[in-house]
């Protein structure tokens, strides 16, 4: 028998990031400024991500043991692996800029890896532009866990449900 274990692996993602991204978004860092905020994000971005990648990769099979409506799974998969994207573009920026304060020295021939390393972070965490990701990503990431409760509940679920279907010209 196959299971669809999909499901245990979507709530963690979802709340981490959902987390990442209110800190991101909201001023915690004026509100508290005593607090390591960056390391909190990092440890959140890092773990959410990863989950997100074995929510990815479950859900394809999942796609395969359901039959729901095919729009609304291709939707719930494109939106879901959007906010995988940019979270992980965000977690790209942060790596960047962990590697880049070890100030390693990579040498006249390897100088374009720290050039590469440091043109990443300077986009990735501007923190401008990396809350905008956030936020664009927190979108994305409610939309996915709206669509897959409504796979999994009927529209019954939740009262917004209707309305963001209907946005995406999903029919059920």
């Amino acid at each position: 028998m196959i299971y669809n274990i999909h499901p245990l692996f979507v709530h963690f993602p979802i709340a981490l990031l959902f987390v990442y991204s209110i800190i991101k978004i909201l001023p915690f860092k004026k509100w508290f400024p005593k607090v390591a905020w960056r390391d909190i994000e990092r440890v959140l971005l890092l773990v959410g991500v990863l989950g997100a990648f074995a929510a990815l990769a479950t859900g394809s099979s999942a796609e395969h043991l359901i039959h729901a409506n095919r729009q609304l799974v291709n939707a719930h998969a494109n939106f879901g692996a959007a906010a995988t994207f940019m979270y992980g573009a965000l977690l790209v920026g942060e790596i960047a800029a962990m590697i880049n304060s070890k100030k390693f020295i990579y040498g006249k021939s390897l100088k374009w890896i720290s050039e590469i390393l440091q043109f990443v972070e300077t986009i990735f965490c501007n923190p401008i532009f990396s809350g905008i990701i956030a936020f664009l990503g927190f979108i994305a990431i409610s939309i996915t866990g709206l669509l897959g409760g409504t796979i999994a509940y009927g529209l019954t679920a939740d009262p917004v449900a209707p309305f963001i279907l209907k946005m995406l010209g999903i029919t059920l």
